[in-house]
């Protein structure tokens, strides 16, 4: 299967700059797959839509001010981007410019206490070592790091609470789980009242999300790695609802992953912690999900992909086909999609 036939064109003007507010007031576009039949409604219409058969489970995953721009002594800018921890004060991170901070630098950081230390490098990567370890590190940043929004959206964001949803308990996240965006604490009220259930898993988003699949052939692709979770309450909650033939939606590709790790050959959903790599792509079989609710993705990415092989991937292009035709606004701070 090969690369070109994921991709498409998008007018840069479909790009969403900004979240819509209400949260709620977004489009979605509704999609039967028995019928093929596709529908524009609201998202606060997914009201309509689910029933005490369905089951919603969400990434609870928040994100956390990854990103720090500062100037150095000679005035070039220098930048720090959180990827991933390794422990408790030690980070993956990309940096820029990468030759300007080689192993063994230090670097301080204005109107703060936090010091850091190159340790080790490989092409743009570092490994990072902070004076400072996980809940005292989490409160400096939050005073002093930025939001990590993602490289399309070029508009400053007045609220960084947009980008986070209204269930981020976890940290952390360098993205957030974007189609759980749209949810408000009205929608989810009125949602329990109608008995849809409500599950919540983990992921945390890493940069990977951004990076562009490069192999011409999508199975060489080597995919990336993010941890998940899932608790034991939540595991036992979850196949007692799929034993009894209720709905597994899942909001975004994330929880999608979460579900299918843990899921083993019997269907039967496991729980734990643990780092995934799996990769969704045309012909997987799936195993655990039924629905899914998701955003627009970009072209040739992994997340594309996925929602490709929930539905066939002709028709996954005809939808954004009629997407980009009716003005949807797309990726992050864009439209939904819901797959049935």
């Amino acid at each position: 299967m090969k690369l070109f036939e994921f991709d498409y064109e998008l007018p840069k003007e479909l790009i969403a700059q900004t979240p819509i507010n209400p949260r709620d007031n977004s489009k979605l576009l509704v999609i039967n797959r028995q019928n093929w039949k596709i529908t524009d409604k609201k998202f606060f219409n997914l009201l309509d839509e689910l029933w005490e058969n369905d089951v919603l489970v969400l990434n609870n995953t928040k994100v956390i001010k990854a990103r720090l721009k500062w100037n150095l002594e000679n005035s070039f800018e220098v930048e720090i981007f959180l990827h991933k921890q390794i422990n408790d004060n030690t980070w993956d991170c990309l940096v820029y410019p990468w030759k300007k901070l080689k192993s063994w630098t230090k670097v301080y950081f204005e109107n703060s206490s936090l010091e850091a230390e190159i340790k080790e490098m490989s092409e743009k990567w570092r490994i990072v070592e902070f004076n400072k370890s996980w809940i005292e590190f989490i409160e400096v940043i939050e005073n002093v790091w930025q939001t990590p929004l993602p490289p399309y959206i070029k508009e400053k964001l007045d609220d960084v609470d947009r980008y986070q949803t209204i269930y981020n308990e976890k940290y952390w996240s360098v993205a957030a789980p974007t189609a759980w965006l749209h949810f408000t604490d009205e929608l989810i009220k009125n949602l329990l009242e109608k008995w849809v259930k409500i599950e919540k898993v983990l992921l945390h988003v890493w940069i990977w999300t951004f990076l562009w699949v490069e192999t011409e052939n999508i199975t060489e692709h080597k995919m990336h790695s993010e941890f998940i979770e899932i608790d034991k309450k939540t595991c036992e909650n979850l196949n007692k609802y799929k034993k009894e033939w209720k709905r597994i939606i899942a909001v975004w590709t994330t929880s999608v992953r979460v579900l299918e790790s843990f899921c083993d050959d019997n269907r039967q959903l496991n729980y734990g912690q643990k780092d995934t790599n799996i990769f969704i792509y045309p012909w997987y079989n799936w195993k655990f999900v039924d629905w899914i609710i998701t955003n627009f993705h970009l072209p040739k990415s992994t997340l594309l992909m996925l929602v490709s092989s929930f539905w066939w991937k002709e028709n996954i292009k005809k939808a954004y086909e009629y997407a980009i035709k009716n003005k949807y606004r797309f990726f992050s701070f864009g439209d939904a999609m819901f797959i049935r």
